[in-house]
C-alpha cells in the first residue's frame, strides 16, 4: 500500500513539473536609448541633436515556454536597416537562447530619432561622412544594454495565463499621404504636418482607424500591453529636439493610467500620417497625444480575455528576397552621388544607404516575415515602410479574427508599395522605395501563407 501510494505521489510530482516546464511566462524589459547631444537624428537628414524634449525607450516582451524564446521589440527610432537590424537581432537572441528569427525588432518611425544601419554607415564613412547616418559607437551601446535587458526580462519572467484583446478607433489621427488626382496620379502629399490647406480639406482618404491591443495576464493581473496603430508618427519635427511625439507620449499616459508596461508597435503607415489635421502648430503634439491615449484607453477597456497555454503560442518565418527597383540596380550613379561634395552631407550619405541595400538583395539576403499566433490574435511582423493596403489585405485573409501588423521592421527597403502604387508616382514609390513594384507579388503570398495552416508553424 505504501509502495503505491509512494508511486502515485512521484507520478503526480513529475506531471506537475511537466505542467510547469510548460508553462508560458512573459517578461518586459524598457530602457532608455535616446541618443547624445549631436548625435544624428533621421538618418541625418534633420538637425543633429540640442536638446531633448522627452526621452526615448526601447521597450520588449519575452515569451518563455512556448519552445525558445520569442522576443518582441520597438524603439522609439526612425529606423533601424540591414546590419544593424541583422546584428540587434543576433545580440538579442544570443543573451536569451534563442534564435534570431525569434526575434522581432521594430521602430516607431518618430523623425527626431536616431536610425541605425552599420554597413551604410561604414560605406559614407570612406568618404569623410562618418556618424552622418548614425552614432556606431552609441548604437553599440544600446545593442549591448538591450540584449542585457532582454536577457534579465527573461530570466524574471512571470506565468500568463490569459491573453486579452481589446480593439478601439483613435479619432482624426490618421489620414492617407496620397491624395490621387482625376488623372490617377498623386495630386497632394500630406506629409506629417501638411501646411496647404486644400490638401487637409482632403477625405481622410484609405487607412485602419483602429487600435488593437494585445494583453498578457496572470489570473486579474496585467503583465504587458502590446498596441498596434499605423501612422506616421510625427506632429513636428528637424529642430534638433529629440522626441518619441505623440505616438511614443500617448502610448506613456496609456502606461501610466493602466498601470501595465506597454509596448508600442507602428503598422503599416508608408501611406499614412496625421497630415489632414496638423498644420505643424507645435501645440497639435498635446491634441494629437490626447487622441491616441483615449483610443488606447477605450480598447483597454474593451479587452476581452482568454485562458492561455503554451498550445496556444506559435511563431513562424519566411524569409523572402525582395526585388530591387531598378533605379538602384546600377551601383555607379549611387556612388558618384555620395562622392559628390556639392550635395549636404545628409543628402550624399542617403546614396550608402541605397548602395548597402542593393548590394545586400543582389547577394541575395533575405529578410524574415514573421508571425505571432497567441490565443485567437494573429501578429505579423513586417519589413519596411509598408502600404497601409498590406494591413488591411491581412486582416481580410483571417475575416472575423484578431489580426495585427508591426511593420517597420528591417528598414532596409525603405517604402514598399503596393504594385498599381508606383505608376501613380509620389514621394513614396519614388526615390525612397528601394524595391521594385513586384514585392507585392512577393509579399502577399507570404502573408497567406503565414496566417495560414498550423502545419507550417516554425519548429
Amino acid at each position: 500500500m505504501f509502495k503505491r501510494a509512494l508511486l502515485v505521489t512521484v507520478v503526480l510530482l513529475l506531471e506537475n513539473a511537466a505542467a510547469s516546464a510548460a508553462e508560458l511566462k512573459v517578461g518586459t524589459f524598457a530602457i532608455d536609448v535616446t541618443p547624445p547631444v549631436g548625435a544624428s537624428l533621421c538618418d541625418g537628414l534633420v538637425r543633429p541633436v540640442e536638446s531633448v524634449d522627452d526621452p526615448l525607450s526601447a521597450r520588449g516582451v519575452v515569451l518563455v515556454g512556448a519552445g525558445e524564446p520569442i522576443v518582441l521589440i520597438a524603439f522609439d527610432w526612425v529606423g533601424i536597416g540591414n546590419s544593424g537590424y541583422d546584428q540587434l537581432r543576433e545580440a538579442v537572441a544570443k543573451a536569451v537562447g534563442t534564435k534570431a528569427d525569434r526575434v522581432a525588432v521594430h521602430s516607431l518611425h518618430q523623425h527626431d530619432a536616431p536610425g541605425l544601419d552599420f554597413d551604410a554607415d561604414d560605406l559614407a564613412a570612406m568618404h569623410g561622412l562618418q556618424g552622418v547616418i548614425c552614432n556606431p559607437v552609441f548604437a553599440r551601446d544600446v545593442l549591448k544594454r538591450t540584449a542585457e535587458a532582454a536577457k534579465d526580462a527573461a530570466a524574471k519572467a512571470k506565468p500568463a495565463t490569459h491573453v486579452g484583446v481589446g480593439k478601439a478607433k483613435i479619432e482624426q489621427v490618421a489620414s492617407a499621404r496620397r491624395v490621387i488626382g482625376p488623372d490617377g496620379k498623386v495630386k497632394f502629399t500630406r506629409t506629417s504636418a501638411t501646411k496647404n490647406a486644400e490638401a487637409r480639406a482632403e477625405p481622410e482618404g484609405t487607412i485602419d482607424p483602429y487600435v488593437q491591443l494585445l494583453s498578457f495576464w496572470n489570473g486579474e493581473t496585467p503583465l504587458a500591453v502590446l498596441s498596434y496603430y499605423a501612422t506616421h508618427p510625427m506632429s513636428y519635427y528637424g529642430q534638433g529636439r529629440v522626441s518619441a511625439d505623440f505616438i511614443g507620449l500617448g502610448r506613456n499616459a496609456n502606461e501610466k493610467a493602466s498601470g501595465v508596461p506597454q509596448v508600442h508597435f507602428n503598422g503599416a503607415g508608408g501611406n499614412v500620417t496625421a497630415g489632414k489635421y496638423n498644420d505643424g502648430d507645435p501645440k497639435n503634439r498635446a491634441i494629437l497625444t490626447e487622441r491616441v491615449a483615449a483610443g488606447m484607453a477605450a480598447a483597454w477597456k474593451a479587452t476581452e480575455k482568454t485562458p492561455l497555454d503554451t498550445a496556444d503560442v506559435a511563431w513562424r518565418v519566411e524569409a523572402v528576397v525582395l526585388p530591387l527597383s531598378p533605379r538602384y540596380v546600377d551601383e555607379k550613379p549611387l556612388l558618384e552621388k555620395l562622392a559628390d561634395e556639392s550635395l549636404k552631407p545628409g543628402a550624399r550619405a542617403q546614396f550608402a544607404r541605397h548602395a548597402t541595400f542593393a548590394r545586400r538583395i543582389k547577394a541575395g539576403h533575405k529578410i524574415p516575415v514573421q508571425l505571432l499566433k497567441v490565443g485567437p490574435a494573429y501578429v505579423l511582423h513586417m519589413p519596411g515602410e509598408l502600404f497601409v493596403e498590406y494591413q488591411l489585405a491581412a486582416q481580410q485573409m483571417r475575416p472575423g479574427e484578431p489580426v495585427m501588423m508591426a511593420a517597420y521592421g528591417d528598414y532596409g527597403p525603405g517604402y514598399i508599395g503596393m504594385s498599381w502604387s508606383y505608376p501613380q508616382g509620389g514621394y513614396e514609390t519614388g526615390v525612397v522605395s528601394r524595391v521594385a513594384p513586384e514585392v507585392e507579388g512577393v509579399l502577399m503570398p507570404a502573408m497567406r501563407r503565414l496566417l495560414g495552416s498550423e502545419a507550417t508553424a516554425a519548429k
